[in-house]
């Protein structure tokens, strides 16, 4: 008698986010991977303009062919009012289905905030919210050298790459 054997199926989404800074006199806060940064202007986005959230967005939607970004957040920013980037991550983890995210690697450039010191802060909060261990995150960030706007200090740029896991396919 033949069994049914689960092979367990590797997905690699990309995703990439951008947004500039606002003016330095704005009021908008400056939210990264969750956390508040003070003393730099709020990105110009409709939302909060977490550009690291909306990267790990963007890498799921690779994954799953699910528009977040480009469907999901828009109608929840325009008829709700949600602006809260946690909130457009959350949705993008629930479209996973079978599948399992086993790493996340991000790297941001900007010339400012400065970030070196809060990268382990940040990885504890997207460990937190994407329910993964610490290890399971991992964050590199550059200035740019001033060779983009980026990293003159405009604005801030993230890529994302993750690792999924579909032990659901037979």
């Amino acid at each position: 008698m033949d069994k049914a054997v689960k092979i367990p199926i590797f997905r690699v989404g990309i995703g990439q986010d951008s947004h500039r800074f606002l003016p330095d006199e704005s009021s908008k806060i400056c939210i990264l991977g969750g956390v508040i940064f003070d003393n730099v202007p709020g990105l110009s986005a409709d939302s909060d303009g977490d550009v690291i959230f909306h990267a790990i967005c963007n890498a799921i939607t690779s994954v799953t062919g699910v528009p977040i970004l480009g469907g999901i957040a828009i109608e929840l920013c325009r008829k709700d009012g949600i602006t809260d980037s946690l909130v457009y991550l959350q949705k993008a983890l629930e479209t996973l289905g079978t599948q399992r995210i086993q790493h996340v690697a991000l790297t941001l450039e900007g010339k400012r905030p400065r970030m070196q010191a809060r990268i382990d802060e940040i990885r504890h909060n997207i460990a937190k919210v994407m329910h993964l261990e610490f290890s399971q995150i991992g964050l590199s960030v550059t200035s740019g050298d001033g060779l983009t706007d980026f990293g003159c200090g405009e604005g801030l740029q993230c890529f994302c790459s993750l690792t999924t896991i579909d032990i659901g396919v037979v």
